[in-house]
């Protein structure tokens, strides 16, 4: 199986259009905080969307190499869609309620109420991040097709 991924154009480009979003999340952490988390390459969230980037380098692989009528062309088109949607939309949604949740939790504690631990806040993309990583992935996988 491994052999076969490999050799796979498709995986290739695709696995290079995530590596390249993460990197490029990680070295605009170190830019804007002065220091690295390892966290920043395998945490949600962030500048730009490797969601984006790794579903739109796949339908546009698929496309390249399958054909754009093809079925497996269709199917990663509205796959890429229903994530990109998911990573701006509901996971977003999710991390600004994790944000209003940590800060009433916050306030009981000061108030010396129930100890919480901190909800996770940082869980969808804006669309700028969305759109940033769709154009990310489909210009990798141009360049990988040339």
């Amino acid at each position: 199986m491994f052999t076969y991924l490999g050799k796979s154009h498709i995986f290739l480009t695709t696995f290079f259009a995530w590596f390249l979003a993460q990197t490029i999340k990680v070295l605009i952490g170190v830019v804007r905080e002065k220091r690295f988390n390892f966290r920043w390459f395998v945490g949600t969230g962030g500048m730009p969307s490797s969601h984006a980037a790794t579903v739109s380098a796949l339908a546009t692989a698929v496309g390249l190499e399958l054909g754009f009528s093809s079925p497996f062309f269709a199917m990663a088109f509205f796959f890429a869609f229903i994530i990109m949607f998911d990573a701006q939309g509901v996971r977003r949604q999710s991390g600004q309620q994790a944000e209003v949740l940590n800060k009433i939790i916050e306030d009981i504690y000061l108030q010396k109420g129930v100890k919480q631990e901190r909800l996770m806040e940082l869980l969808g993309h804006t669309p700028v991040q969305v759109f940033i990583g769709a154009a990310l992935g489909v210009t990798v996988a141009l360049i990988c097709y040339r």
